[in-house]
């Protein structure tokens, strides 16, 4: 192959591989918001700015539901997106396929890096053109896969998961800054090339970090990730030595095996130092049995499961299957002992043999043990101890990058040259001169991934194009999951326009009973049949109630019991539904009676007293109880203030209006704030 076709196959490849991924991707654009959508994009006035100025920006990067670290960066492009095109999915997704492509490019940057280094040259221009092509095959190959996976889909078509892609985005740029930092340091002659180095190195583990948790917690993973880099393919290496080796006083590189004390020192700062701080600040408080009171598993219990699921997830990935990756997960039954199921204890043995060949490939295949090692890392903060939901397909996203890493360049490598004759090393071999035997096999073997990765993601792509065509493939995935058949049946109403006789109206019924009676169902599918019914004249079953009531006694409520309520009572206080007063009661009561209610809970049957009822004391009572849970929330202050206001209190309503002021940060509350200073003057 002549040399300048070598130089451009790369980037033919990676093109090919982008008009690939747009293809596959367009037609889910077309599709709408679904599940977390609606309470972070949807229902949040927040991201929902009437124009561009800096108090409706900053109330627009404080907005989010999602944390308590409300992750601004994302929320302020959800705000880019309604100024510019109002609330159309579309639109959004498609900004969520740009910035999957943004990382496309910087995986296959990062991965070029990667499997240069692995071949023990230092920097890309000192590797022979025939390895520097080969690698940049490998990584277009790696960075066309990750893009084409099936297990990333969500993090495309699923708009708020933007949080997830976008995080990721400053994770990659901050690997491809060290990466270029720790070249420019071993490459260096002189000790000020080595400072330059060091300081890019630094810039980009700080700045990334910072940046990628602006969009989402999962970005604090970047410097474990650079130290796994370090740790598998750098090896802490110093910078050469300058010796004298000649009479003219000429200087040469000696390479050496001591370590670099400045990059340990580096990861002593970055990595170990937050490390201790972030258990010391975390671990008491997952202790406690009420980080757990709003899950059906322990901390014990989610440990198991978690080793199932990340075992999972490698399938999923390497051989996913329309079952498998089925969006909802709430059917999963939780691991309660290590042969309960008997999959608990093969998934641990699993990840322990991925860890020990981690290991064992250390020396050997550095880029396959780099590989597991960020799959393993990439988990180690969503698949350990902390309370959250047991699984999710986007968890992967950069995890996902590890599998190809470590299967790519083997399944790409090129075949054993004849005997006698010589080849040039490439970035995947144990040596150099080394190649692969078997070559149409694994060619043969990469083809198919490569075919059946985007077949499915099409597939699956083209179902979320439309809101119920996918509601039914997702349904018919997880023919057990409540979610799933609430999301059906909640589709079927949509679809409905709440006329009674329409046919999708007796569609809806039976996913949303089948919903409320499969375990571990929330309150959904009541809440659903409830207000279809109500907004249409129609009976209301006792059972409905009945089921409901007793969830909410049975369970402290969640973040979607919570939404449920909250949409009856909505319903109710504008007159569009017929609620029983004393149903309503009797849910809120089942809701409060757990220790500690959540103050959003305690907002709502404010609301629903105040508004409904008609009971102004016992309104305004929860919504101090509100106030006083999260005191940092203004729309909790901004209800009680009016509440008072309404009663003629005015030097209480003075008072709570003067608390409301210290929360008007960037001037996001100036609205709000002028709107009752006025109501107050006119009384």
């Amino acid at each position: 192959m002549r040399a300048s076709t070598r130089r451009l196959l790369p980037n033919l490849i990676f093109a090919a591989a982008i008009l690939a991924t747009i293809a596959v991707y367009w037609s889910g654009l077309s599709g709408g918001f679904l599940f977390d959508d609606y309470p972070n994009i949807v229902e949040n006035r927040g991201v929902q700015p009437p124009d561009a100025s800096l108090p409706s920006l900053v109330r627009a990067a404080l907005s989010s539901p999602s944390s308590e670290f409300k992750r601004p960066l994302a929320s302020l492009s959800f705000a880019a997106n309604y100024l510019a095109t109002g609330l159309d999915p579309y639109w959004m997704k498609l900004t969520n396929l740009i910035i999957h492509l943004l990382n496309g490019l910087l995986v296959f940057l990062l991965a070029r890096a990667l499997v240069i280094v692995g071949s023990k040259s230092i920097a890309a221009e000192a590797a022979p053109t025939t390895e520097v092509s080969r690698a940049g095959v490998t990584a277009a190959l790696i960075a066309g896969a990750w893009m084409l996976l099936p297990i990333n889909l969500t993090a495309v078509v699923y708009v708020v998961q933007r949080m997830e892609s976008m995080a990721n985005l400053f994770v990659l740029l901050g690997l491809i800054g060290y990466m270029a930092g720790r070249q420019r340091m071993l490459a260096a002659r002189t000790s000020k090339g080595t400072g330059t180095g060091l300081l890019l190195c630094i810039s980009s583990l700080i700045l990334g970090t910072v940046f990628g948790l602006l969009a989402k917690e999962t970005a604090v993973m970047l410097p474990l990730y650079a130290f796994l880099v370090e740790w598998i393919v750098l090896n802490f290496r110093a910078p050469p030595a300058m010796t004298t080796t000649s009479e003219a006083g000429e200087t040469h590189p000696t390479h050496c095996n001591k370590p670099d004390y400045r990059i340990i020192g580096l990861f002593v700062v970055v990595l170990l130092l937050p490390l201790i701080v972030g258990l010391v600040w975390l671990l008491p408080g997952l202790f406690h049995p009420s980080q757990w009171s709003t899950r059906d598993f322990t901390m014990n219990t989610r440990l198991l499961s978690e080793a199932r699921i990340v075992a999972d997830y490698v399938v999923w990935t390497l051989f996913p299957t329309p079952g498998a990756l089925s969006f909802y997960h709430d059917d999963f039954s939780v691991s309660t002992g290590l042969l309960t199921p008997w999959t608990t204890l093969a998934g641990m043995l699993f990840l322990a043999g991925m860890a020990a060949l981690m290991f064992w490939m250390r020396k050997r295949r550095p880029l396959t043990a780099l590989g597991i090692a960020l799959f393993l890392g990439c988990h180690l903060l969503t698949g350990t101890v902390l309370p959250l939901e047991l699984i999710y397909e986007h968890r992967n996203y950069f995890a996902s990058f590890g599998l190809m890493l470590a299967i790519i360049p083997y399944l790409a490598a090129p075949p054993c040259p004849p005997v006698g004759a010589t080849s040039v090393a490439t970035a995947h071999d144990e040596h150099p001169g080394q190649s692969q035997p078997f070559a149409l096999p694994r060619y043969t073997l990469l083809a198919g991934l490569l075919l059946s990765w985007a077949a499915l993601t099409a597939l699956t792509a083209h179902a979320w194009g439309n809101p119920l065509r996918l509601a039914e493939d997702l349904a018919a995935r997880a023919p057990q999951s409540p979610r799933a058949q609430y999301e059906l049946g909640r589709t079927y109403i949509i679809y409905s326009h709440y006329q009674p006789d329409s046919p999708f109206t007796r569609l809806a019924y039976a996913p949303l009973e089948k919903s409320a009676a499969l375990p571990n169902s929330s309150i959904l599918p009541e809440q659903a049949l409830i207000f279809m019914n109500a907004r249409m004249n129609l009976p209301l079953k006792d059972a409905w109630w009945d089921s409901m009531i007793t969830k909410l006694k049975a369970t402290q409520p969640g973040v979607q019991d919570e939404s449920s309520l909250g949409a009856l009572t909505q319903c109710a206080r504008e007159k569009n539904c017929d609620l029983p007063p004393d149903r309503m009661t009797e849910a809120f009561i089942a809701a409060l009676s757990h220790p500690g209610p959540r103050p959003r809970l305690l907002a709502t049957y404010g609301d629903y007293a105040w508004n409904v009822l008609h009971d102004h004391d016992l309104g305004e009572r929860m919504t101090e109880e509100a106030v006083k849970a999260k005191p940092d929330e203004p729309a909790y202050q901004i209800t009680l203030v009016r509440m008072l206001a309404a009663q003629g209190r005015k030097a209480d309503a003075e008072k709570a209006l003067r608390q409301l002021e210290a929360l008007n940060i960037g001037g996001r509350l100036d609205g709000s704030l002028s709107e009752l200073r006025a109501m107050l003057a006119r009384q």
